[in-house]
């Protein structure tokens, strides 16, 4: 069959099948009636959040890299899952400071174990306030002091710093304190 003969009788022609494209050829189909023909260069539907099982372990891979699906929509989420399973996913970000495992963003578990100590979020707050005295965030001229004003010195140079300098390849005493 030739190309072109693919699209005789079809009402309407979807470019890509990707999770934008497929949505509004089945939205189309289901509710509209229309005769949809969906058009992709890859030989295979889903675009860039194809995956597939690895033909030696089974293991699901993504081919185009992870991509994360999250919704807070109960509709959209009954929707797709109406043409899926999902696996279920936990994102968790964590950082090393000289060989140690801290959870990140910071917050009272880094706090704790990065002081060695069990403290309450109140003695947290108490102990971060009292390092961060070190310069009055008004008074700070750049991101460094601005930092410092925030959380203290000790966190600041632990999880700030570094990330910082690589992140924007430009030292913190350089970047504007807003």
């Amino acid at each position: 069959m030739e190309p072109w003969e693919y699209c005789v009788n079809t009402d309407l022609v979807v470019v890509g099948s990707g999770l934008f494209g497929l949505t509004v050829a089945e939205r189309c189909a289901r509710e509209l009636g229309l005769k949809v023909l969906v058009l992709d260069r890859r030989h295979h539907v889903g675009g860039n959040a194809y995956s597939a099982p690895d033909p030696e372990t089974g293991i699901e891979v993504h081919q185009y890299g992870a991509h994360l699906f999250h919704t807070s929509n109960e509709r959209v989420w009954d929707y797709v899952n109406r043409f899926t399973t999902f696996t279920g996913y936990s994102h968790r970000v964590f950082t090393t400071f000289r060989g140690r495992i801290y959870p990140m963003p910071i917050n009272l578990a880094t706090i704790c174990e990065y002081f060695g100590k069990a403290l309450t979020p109140t003695q947290a707050r108490e102990l971060v306030a009292e390092q961060a005295g070190e310069i009055d965030s008004a008074d700070a001229k750049n991101l460094e002091e601005k930092a410092v004003s925030l959380i203290g010195r000790p966190l600041y140079e632990a999880f700030i710093r570094g990330y910082t300098a690589k992140q924007w390849q430009t030292d913190p005493t350089d970047l504007p304190a807003e």
